[in-house]
């Protein structure tokens, strides 16, 4: 199974060349936040998404029947069928679905029609606040757009979500159900109430007069992870049906491992035993060697827990080999993109095998002893690599990995 098509909005750019050469680059996308009047947060800091119009991929009465996180989802999926040339008469409709993830969904909405109602009565709340805020609207809409008749719904798992959404795309074309399917996930959580929530939790970096230096996954001055938002969307396709079609063949999505920690609301499973299984599953499920995983795209959130567990389960899966294996978090330029998180990762995988160049963790200044591995520290590495994990670990103990490989055929004209 492939991948044909890559969209992305995100702090470092809304077109995936822009956002990659930031990301090489190892630029930082977080900044002061500018959303909404943060004097009273503890953290006021943030990867918003800039210079993004919704006009460019929407017309406008849709604009205004949709909460913004749904409008990031149709602009990555309108880039990604873009270069995957999926098309009016392209693909069988009936075998063309959607998965889009999304941990919160419309919050802005939520919370601007709570005022509504607050301020002006419940005849004065939108007709359309409940098809605005449910999270799996954002699918809907994609599948509205462009068509898709196939298999199509949301997946709900916190930070996972997005990989939950490309690892059950990838099953649902395994499975013969689907020819080509829209994955990733979608996500607009700069909002006050979700602010104060992740603030009061003491979960997000209060390094507020610092910020592009606050995400700094595995440093041992980390102090949490900083909010982002965006969308990151894929095509995945049947590798014969997309040689069919002569399309861009980026690389092959191999192996999908979903595990439960059955353990805590918010902290992870000690050792990381439960990412460790999930990373196995996927592996086992690639039939690669072990060996040939050269790169792994952590979850590595900048939390004190996280970052050390993370650490260990991948000790616990590659064992001596994981000293030379390359990890790196992209969230230290990114941030945490919650549900989107996953899709982004995973197009940053495809991109870091196709062009054989691994992303940086950037701000690694102070080493941690619990952190030891080489996390490709704050310059990009120009690498032969042919496989490839991306973790994905949410609240409430979802694990995902996702298993890549460079690509399987020449790219088509």
């Amino acid at each position: 199974m492939v991948v044909t098509g890559q969209g992305v909005v995100c702090p470092l750019g809304n077109t995936v060349e822009e956002f990659w050469k930031r990301l090489i680059a190892g630029e930082s996308g977080i900044g002061p936040l500018t959303r909404f009047e943060s004097a009273a947060y503890d953290t006021r800091i943030a990867g918003e998404v800039r210079g993004f119009k919704p006009e460019d991929f929407m017309d406008r009465k849709d604009i205004r029947r949709t909460d913004l996180f749904v409008q990031y989802a149709v602009a990555a999926s309108r880039m990604a069928l873009n270069q995957a040339s999926v098309h009016e008469g392209a693909v069988d409709p009936d075998r063309f679905g959607v998965i889009v993830g999304s941990g919160i969904g419309g919050i802005s909405t939520f919370e601007d029609q709570h005022r509504t109602l607050l301020e002006k009565g419940p005849n004065r709340v939108s007709p359309f606040f409940i098809p605005m805020m449910i999270s799996d609207m954002a699918s809907g809409q994609v599948s509205i757009l462009f068509g898709a008749k196939g298999p199509n719904y949301c997946t709900v798992s916190a930070c996972s979500s997005g990989a939950h959404a490309v690892g059950e795309a990838f099953r649902i074309i395994q499975n013969s159900e689907a020819d080509v399917m829209i994955a990733g996930g979608a996500e607009a959580p700069v909002t006050p109430v979700s602010f104060a929530g992740f603030c009061s939790m003491k979960a997000m970096s209060t390094r507020n007069d610092d910020p592009t230096r606050a995400s700094r996954p595995f440093d041992s001055q980390r102090d949490g992870f900083v909010m982002g938002e965006g969308a990151g969307i894929l095509i995945l396709e049947e590798l014969e049906h997309a040689k069919r079609r002569g399309a861009p063949i980026l690389a092959e999505i191999v192996g999908y491992g979903a595990t439960g920690d059955a353990h805590h609301m918010t902290a992870p499973a000690p050792e990381g035993e439960g990412a460790a299984r999930a990373m196995r599953a996927a592996i086992s499920d690639s039939g690669l060697p072990l060996r040939e995983f050269g790169y792994v795209n952590a979850h590595g959130t900048s939390t004190p827990l996280n970052d050390k567990f993370e650490t260990q389960a991948i000790k616990s899966v590659f064992g001596e080999h994981a000293h030379h294996v390359a990890v790196s978090s992209t969230k230290s330029m990114t941030g945490h993109l919650l549900g989107a998180a996953g899709g982004l990762e995973t197009i940053i995988c495809v991109l870091a095998l196709e062009r054989q160049v691994l992303p940086p963790t950037i701000n690694y200044e102070h080493p941690d002893p619990d952190c030891d591995l080489d996390y490709v520290p704050n310059t990009a590495r120009s690498v032969e690599v042919r496989a490839a994990l991306s973790n994905s670990l949410g609240f409430g103990g979802h694990n995902v990995t996702l298993a890549l490989s460079r690509s399987v055929a020449p790219e088509g004209p």
